[in-house]
C-alpha cells in the first residue's frame, strides 16, 4: 500500500477511491507448500501496480502465539481475534482489496473469517501435485527432521481435507506456473484484474 502519514495517529491513502468502490476480501488457500504466502503476496504486489490500495495479511502470523487452547488445534480464535482488528484498521485506512493466505477447512470457519473481515470473502484454492509439495517442503525444513515429517504427513492429510470440503469458490493449477502466473490466474478469475471501471 501507498502511505502519507496524516498525522501521529493516522494514515491516508494516496489513491483518490471511486466512492462506488467496495471493499472485498480474496483468501487464497491450499495444502502446506503450495505457494499461499508467495501468490499472494505477488497479488498485493500487483494490485499495487495497478494502484489498487491493498492489504495483504497472512493468517498464520496471527494465530502464531503459544499456548493454543485446548481443542482449538490451529488456534483459530486467536487469529479471528486479530483479524477483526487488522481488518478494520486496513478498511478504515482505505484499502478496497484484501488479500489473505491460509487455510480455512469447513463452511463454518468461512463464515466466521468473512464475519471478522467484515466484507465480502472470495475463496481461491491453489492445486499443486503432491510430489512438488513434498519437494518444497524438504528444501523449506531442510535439517528439521521432525518439523519436515509432519508438514509431509499434513500435506497430503490437508489436500484430502479442502478436497472434501471444497467450499473454495475457484481452484488454480499452480503446478507448472511461476509464482508471478499465478498471481494473475488468480486475480483475472476472481474478477480483479480491473478493479476500477473508466467511468
Amino acid at each position: 500500500m501507498r502511505w502519507r502519514v496524516g498525522d501521529q495517529n493516522s494514515y491516508r491513502l494516496r489513491v483518490p477511491i471511486p466512492p462506488s468502490i467496495s471493499c472485498s476480501a480474496l483468501l487464497i488457500s491450499g495444502t502446506v507448500g503450495a505457494g499461499k504466502t508467495s501468490v499472494a503476496e505477488m497479488v498485493g504486489d500487483l494490485l499495487t501496480e495497478a494502484g489498487v490500495p491493498n492489504a495483504v495479511i497472512d493468517l498464520d502470523w496471527l494465530r502464531r502465539s503459544w499456548p493454543s487452547p485446548a481443542g482449538d488445534r490451529f488456534n483459530v480464535a486467536m487469529a479471528l481475534r486479530n483479524l477483526r482488528s487488522v481488518a478494520r484498521n486496513y478498511r478504515e485506512a482505505g484499502a478496497v482489496r484484501i488479500v489473505l493466505a491460509g487455510v480455512i477447512e469447513t463452511r463454518v470457519e468461512r463464515d466466521r473469517h468473512q464475519d471478522a473481515l467484515g466484507v465480502p470473502l472470495a475463496m481461491c484454492r491453489l492445486l499443486v501435485d503432491l510430489p512438488l509439495v513434498r519437494a518444497r517442503l524438504a528444501r523449506r525444513h531442510e535439517g528439521e527432521d521432525a518439523v519436515l515429517q509432519w508438514h509431509l504427513a499434513r500435506s497430503g492429510e490437508l489436500d484430502a481435507t479442502l478436497e472434501a470440503a471444497a467450499i473454495e469458490d475457484f481452484t488454480v493449477n499452480a503446478t507448472d506456473l511461476s509464482i508471478s502466473s499465478t498471481a494473475k490466474t488468480v486475480l483475472s478469475t476472481a474478477g480483479w484484474q480491473e478493479p476500477f471501471p473508466s467511468s
